[in-house]
């Protein structure tokens, strides 16, 4: 009987998730009081769950998708995540680099994670429309198309709901570029609608 009631304890330890978001800006509550951008409210929603998971937000402000993939190897070794959140590309596009390079750096990185036993979600980005319609469909574009070659989850626009919304200039911070508090929770909302259903399997 002892054993019996130990064991599910077991596997439930050796079964708890652990998501690792490797993001940019937009991921490291740039401009924003600790505790409030959308990675620090997903590990409060999964309180609420009651979904036993660890978040490791090893997000940098300013990086791109070259800097997460030679970021990742050693990120992925240190903390074995079960599930893996790639948010990286806008600034890929604020620098102008090559989409094939941005293609290539998303693959590549959901191949590591992948090879690694997790699960993968990609988390895509808009640009501007100043930055012309084909080039904003094109980068678009590419991340529904890497997560279909690669079998991962999408997440087709983080700030679906901010940058689209009535009051969007009320919703970034001066620059233009970075949300407010305000709006993490919307962006919680965009990745939480696939990731939780992701945690499921």
């Amino acid at each position: 009987m002892l054993l019996a009631a130990v064991a599910p304890r077991s596997f439930a330890e050796a079964a708890k998730p652990t998501i690792l978001v490797v993001g940019d800006s937009l991921s490291a509550e740039y401009g924003l009081a600790r505790g409030s951008g959308w990675v620090a409210l997903l590990e409060q929603r999964l309180g609420r769950e009651k979904i036993p998971a660890t978040v490791v937000n090893a997000s940098i402000s300013g990086d791109t998708t070259s800097g997460g993939r030679s970021r990742l190897p050693a990120l992925l070794k240190q903390h074995r995540p079960t599930h893996v959140v790639i948010e990286l590309g806008g600034n890929d596009a604020l620098r102008g680099l090559p989409l094939a390079m941005t293609r290539e750096n998303l693959t590549a990185m959901t191949r590591a994670a992948r090879a690694a036993g997790a699960r993968v979600l990609i988390v895509g980005m808009q640009v501007p429309p100043n930055y012309g319609r084909r080039y904003g469909d094109d980068f678009a574009a590419l991340f529904a198309d890497v997560a279909k070659a690669e079998q991962a989850a999408l997440v087709p626009f983080l700030l679906e709901g901010v940058a689209d919304a009535p009051n969007a200039d009320a919703l970034f911070q001066p620059d233009r570029i970075h949300p407010t508090a305000q709006a993490h929770p919307r962006m919680l909302d965009n990745v939480w609608a696939v990731l939780a259903t992701l945690l499921k399997h």
